[in-house]
């Protein structure tokens, strides 16, 4: 290898200015002590609680004692919370309650059309699009102007769960709305001024009916992967679960308003979807629970969170049981229903509220990490950039 004169040139460094320790009026001794016999500057650094110069010459570092922290602590260093909470607020929470009953409606709306259930498919796919509309809204609200969700819809990112939940919805909407449309203008007796997008229309109602129904499930559950895409506590800990309790909760809610909207001798399908989706939503949240952190999972547990998980558990059951005993009853179906939305709702809103509160308690982000740590170290995984050996 060829070198030049520049690489072993080096420019030539000023001489250190060594700093005169002896204290006015005395020189200092070695034991640490001045001439005047007081204890020197050494010693004075050493009671002062500053760690000794390291070899290399670096600067004296304070230390800073081990954190505490307690069941009413709040804050960490400087008053400030570890992990910082997301702005959102009940817009949000309010979007995920709609796209759960948007995603469910698609389906029951496309099992409708194959089993020639007029009535059960026109109110699904009405209920469908105007979730979809008010979940639209309620999320544009939040984010503060109309050209932001125009501007996450300029790329396709497929590591983000915001990005494809955008395409997802939209693709939805546009789904859901053509197929409404079609049941819409049959409602009316074929009076909207269509003209001959009238055949057009018919011609793809059944394609966009499918594909509502294709990006049903997707809708009800990207927003669970992308509450735990986050930092806060309690939705990344839930990650693995959180969309399964997310999935069962739309086929509630969905099937809930199904049973409101549509007579009885057509909502055969959506009382068999409410028993099998209470099942799986009081077995998708009690595994979730099982399986977090004990410290994660108490956000879920107490508080308004833990209020309104347990009332979403009661009124599931209640609601299960009410369509199971007395389903092709009109009024007990109806009430049967909104026992399921009402679940379906609490559910959402008590985990939103869950996540948001485990932000501000250092807790729930601090020992999950030190038992995680530990369980690394235990397997022998010291060899990363997360473990250290000490």
């Amino acid at each position: 290898m060829t070198t030049s004169e520049f690489d072993s040139y080096r420019p030539p460094e000023e001489p250190r200015r060594r700093r005169r320790r002896d204290r006015p009026g005395g020189q200092q001794k070695a034991d640490g002590r001045d001439s005047t016999g007081s204890p020197g500057q050494g010693n004075r650094r050493r009671r002062s609680g500053l760690a000794p110069s390291t070899s290399d010459g670096g600067r004296e570092m304070a230390m800073v004692p081990e954190p505490q922290f307690s069941d009413t602590s709040a804050h960490s260093y400087y008053g400030r919370p570890i992990v910082k909470a997301p702005p959102w607020d009940e817009r949000v929470a309010a979007y995920l309650v709609c796209g759960g009953i948007a995603g469910g409606s698609s389906l029951l709306a496309f099992g409708a059309q194959l089993t020639g259930r007029e009535v059960l498919r026109r109110n699904t796919r009405i209920t469908a699009l105007a979730a979809a509309g008010v979940g639209a809204v309620a999320l544009v609200a939040d984010l503060g102007r109309p050209e932001r969700f125009y501007n996450m819809m300029r790329t396709v990112k497929l590591s983000s769960p915001m990005s494809l939940g955008s395409w997802v919805l939209a693709g939805f909407s546009t789904g859901a709305g053509v197929a409404a449309a079609a049941d819409v203008d049959r409602m009316l007796g074929e009076k909207l001024p269509l003209g001959p997008l009238r055949g057009m229309l018919r011609a793809v109602e059944g394609p966009a009916g499918g594909l509502a129904a294709l990006l049903g499930a997707p809708l009800a559950g990207y927003t669970a992967v992308l509450l735990s895409d986050t930092a806060m506590p309690t939705w990344n800990d839930a990650k693995d679960d959180l969309p399964f309790v997310f999935v069962s909760s739309a086929s509630i809610a969905a099937s809930g308003m199904a049973m409101i909207t549509t007579p009885v001798r057509e909502t055969a399908p959506a009382r068999a979807l409410a028993v099998l989706g209470v099942v799986a939503d009081v077995v998708a949240t009690r595994f979730m629970e099982a399986r977090m952190d004990p410290v994660a999972v108490e956000p879920l547990e107490t508080g308004r969170p833990g209020m309104l998980m347990t009332w979403s558990e009661r009124l599931a059951i209640a609601g299960g049981i009410g369509t199971l005993l007395g389903g092709r009853h009109r009024v007990v179906a109806a009430l049967s229903g909104a026992a399921l939305v009402t679940a379906s709702a609490f559910t959402r809103f008590g985990v939103f509220y869950a996540g948001k509160d485990s932000a501000r308690d250092p807790r729930y982000t601090v020992e999950p990490q030190k038992r995680r740590l530990a369980a690394r170290r235990r397997a022998g995984i010291t060899d990363d950039s997360i473990t250290t050996v000490r």
